[in-house]
């Protein structure tokens, strides 16, 4: 399963997360989200989101100023 790259370089708070938040309601449960950041506020940002809304994130780097985030879309809770 290929991931989605969303490039949010340059957004400052809350752009990152609001952009991020849009991908990934069009994503299927389970499918990945990349986000490339550069606003320090990101990290704590995006721990925050995905702990609220019960998305994964799966993996969190950091190299020469830009913030490298993996994000699990959730599984939709059963109707």
């Amino acid at each position: 399963m290929a991931e989605t790259l969303l490039d949010v370089k340059g957004l400052t708070c809350p752009l990152p997360v609001l952009r991020a938040n849009k991908v990934l309601r069009g994503l299927a449960p389970g499918e990945k989200l990349r986000v490339l950041a550069t606003d320090r506020a990101s990290v704590a940002d995006f721990r925050a989101y995905c702990r609220e809304t019960g998305h994964a994130l799966l993996a969190f780097a950091e190299e020469g100023g830009v913030f490298s985030f993996t994000i699990r879309r959730r599984q939709d809770p059963p109707s």
